[in-house]
């Protein structure tokens, strides 16, 4: 290892560390350009890891998204949380990402940890197919309930037209 790649290993953020010390196993992805720490964890996983991070205040669901890492790549399914209290100057943060098989995306819905992850899996699910199992409400949100499909997928082939059904 040359010293120009020892410098570019970056040290595991104080909430990996954490997770680590108390058994929770994850990857540490690095920093984004903001400083947050990414954390990938398994789906199966997940809802422990979760509890946990809500055990150690992270309050907050600041957003829910996904992404489609390319086609025949695995979709990712991310939480963005945040330790919302009175007496810190900058909140901290931290970003959770579970990478699921685009042939069956499957993985539990955080909806009964954060509230907020209510609509925004339901977004979710609808515009790449990520199903949130347990989830109170998962259906269409964007999209009309017959569509075909999941837009946003890198893979998706836009059909050449859209026939509005009678609702009577």
């Amino acid at each position: 290892m040359t010293p120009a790649d020892s410098a570019a290993v970056v040290e595991a953020g104080n909430v990996s560390k954490w997770l680590a010390q108390n058994g929770f196993e994850h990857e540490f992805l690095g920093l984004d350009a903001s400083g947050v720490e990414m954390l990938k964890v398994d789906p199966e996983f997940l809802i422990p890891f979760s509890t946990a991070l809500y055990a150690y205040g992270f309050n907050y669901l600041q957003c829910q998204g996904a992404y489609d890492s390319g086609p025949g790549q695995d979709l990712v399914s991310f939480y963005h949380l945040i330790k919302v209290s009175d007496n810190a100057e900058k909140p901290e943060e931290v970003r959770v990402k579970v990478f699921l098989p685009r042939d069956n995306p499957r993985v539990a819905s955080v909806y009964w940890i954060w509230k907020a992850a209510d609509w925004q899996e339901r977004e979710s699910y609808d515009m790449y197919g990520i199903v949130y199992e347990g989830h109170p409400n998962l259906k269409r949100i964007l999209m009309p309930e017959d569509w075909v499909g999941y837009p946003l997928r890198k893979d998706y082939i836009s059909p050449d037209f859209y026939e509005l059904q009678d609702a009577y």
